[in-house]
C-alpha cells in the first residue's frame, strides 16, 4: 500500500487492468450468473495489477527457480501434489443445482448459499479448521462491525470478515439469509496484514470497506521486481482494490495517512509460505487459491454484477466466471485483541521463516 505522498500497497507485477473496455464483446466479460442446470467449475486464476510504493520496480525478469516453501504445521492444504495448477485448472466439475437451484416456482433457497462451503473446502487449498464456538465469536464481531457502521440488517449476501490481530491474521467468509439469523461461516484461511516497525508499513486500518467498481479491480501480469518477488502472484490473479483509506504509518512516529487498501494474492513460492503472520505493508495478502476462489464464484461481486446487468462491459470479470446469486460487497476488519496464538491459526514454522527471502518486505 502506499499513502498519498507516503506510501500505497507495494507493486511486485505490473497491472493489466482496470476499467471496463468500451469496445470490449459483451460475451467475453458478462458476469454469468448460475443456473440450475450450469456446471460450478473449480475458479481459474485471473491476470494482475501491482500497488505500492515500488511500482517502479515490476519490470518483468526470468523466473527464479525457487523451492516451493514448506507449508505451517496445522494448515490444512489439500491437493498438495498438484502445487500451482490447482489455482489455473478447474478441477471436477460441481452440478450448480448443489448451490443455487431454484424451488418448483423458481425461488431459489437463500440457505443454499451456505452449500458453498462444500465447494471451499474443494478449491482453497490453504484453509483454517476454526472451531464452533470460535465461529460464533468471529460472527458477534462481525455483527457488531456492520451495526456500528448502520449495516445491522445486511444480509442474503456473502460477507469478508479479516481478523488482523497479529496472533490471528485470519480471513472468513460468512453468510445469513435474513438479518435475524446469525451469521454463519462458510471457511477461513490465513492471511497476512500490514506489519509495523518499518518506512512504508502501514497497520492495516479497521472497518467496514465497500467494493465497488468506483475503485476497479484489475489483474496482476505475475512480473517480478528487482528482488525477483511477484507481490501480487502469478499472472491473472484478482487485485480486489478498496480504494483510499486512512490508515496508521507503522514507523516514526506514527500518525494518520492515506494508503491505498487492496486484498491481493502474493508471490506463491517465496510469500505465500508466510501467511498467517503480518508481513505485508498494509493490504491484506491472500492464497492464490482463494483469491480465484472470490473471483470465480463473485464473492464480493455484487457492485460489478449490477453494472454488468446494466450493458457496462468490464473487462476484468472472467468470461467463465459463475456470480452466485448471494454476491455481497463488503470487508470487515476487525481486531480480535487476542494475547496469544489460538491453535487453529497457526504461525508459519521454523522452516518456513527459514527460507523467508531477502528484501521479502519489498511486496505488499
Amino acid at each position: 500500500m502506499r499513502s498519498l505522498g507516503v506510501a500505497i500497497c507495494v507493486w511486485g507485477g505490473a497491472l493489466i487492468g482496470g476499467l471496463a473496455g468500451v469496445d470490449a464483446s459483451a460475451a467475453q466479460v458478462q458476469a454469468v450468473k448460475v443456473a440450475a442446470t450450469s456446471t460450478l467449475p473449480s475458479p481459474a486464476s485471473a491476470p494482475k495489477k501491482t500497488s505500492g510504493s515500488s511500482a517502479a520496480s515490476a519490470t518483468s525478469k526470468p523466473a527464479s527457480a525457487s523451492k516451493p516453501a514448506a507449508v505451517p504445521n496445522g494448515v490444512n492444504r489439500a491437493n498438495r501434489a498438484s502445487g500451482a495448477n490447482h489455482t489455473n485448472r478447474p478441477s471436477a466439475a460441481l452440478d450448480a443445482s448443489a448451490v443455487a437451484a431454484p424451488d418448483a416456482v423458481g425461488v431459489v433457497d437463500p440457505q443454499r448459499a451456505l452449500l458453498l462451503r462444500d465447494v471451499f473446502a474443494r478449491d482453497v487449498t490453504r484453509r483454517l479448521k476454526v472451531p464452533v464456538a470460535e465461529q460464533r465469536a468471529y460472527a458477534e464481531r462481525l455483527e457488531a462491525s456492520l451495526d456500528a457502521h448502520e449495516l445491522g440488517n445486511v444480509s442474503g449476501e456473502y460477507v469478508v470478515l479479516v481478523d488482523r490481530n497479529a496472533n490471528v491474521q485470519a480471513l472468513f467468509i460468512y453468510f445469513r439469509a435474513a438479518p435475524a439469523d446469525t451469521w454463519q461461516m462458510i471457511g477461513a484461511s490465513p492471511v497476512s496484514t500490514g506489519r509495523p516497525g518499518e518506512y512504508d508499513h502501514f497497520i492495516t486500518p479497521l472497518g467496514v470497506f465497500d467494493h465497488t467498481p468506483d475503485n476497479m479491480d484489475f489483474r496482476s501480469e505475475g512480473t517480478q521486481n528487482e528482488n525477483r518477488i511477484r507481490g501480487y502472484g502469478r499472472r491473472d490473479m484478482r487485485i480486489f482494490d478498496l480504494g483510499w483509506a486512512q490508515g496508521e504509518r507503522g514507523w516514526g512516529k506514527g500518525g494518520i495517512s492515506q494508503m491505498r487498501l487492496q486484498m491481493h494474492a502474493t508471490d506463491p513460492d517465496r510469500l505465500e509460505p508466510l501467511l498467517g503472520i503480518r508481513h505485508s505493508k498494509g493490504c491484506v495478502r491472500m492464497p492464490a487459491s482463494l483469491n480465484a476462489f472470490l473471483d470465480h464464484y463473485g464473492i464480493l461481486d455484487a457492485a460489478y454484477a449490477q453494472l454488468v446487468d446494466s450493458g457496462k462491459s468490464l473487462w476484468v470479470l472472467k468470461s467463465d466466471r459463475q456470480i452466485l446469486p448471494w454476491a455481497g460487497r463488503y470487508i470487515v476488519v476487525v481486531d480480535s485483541q487476542r494475547k496469544s496464538r489460538p491453535a487453529w491459526s497457526p504461525a508459519p514454522g521454523s522452516a518456513v521463516r527459514a527460507q523467508m527471502p531477502a528484501h521479502a518486505d519489498t511486496a505488499d
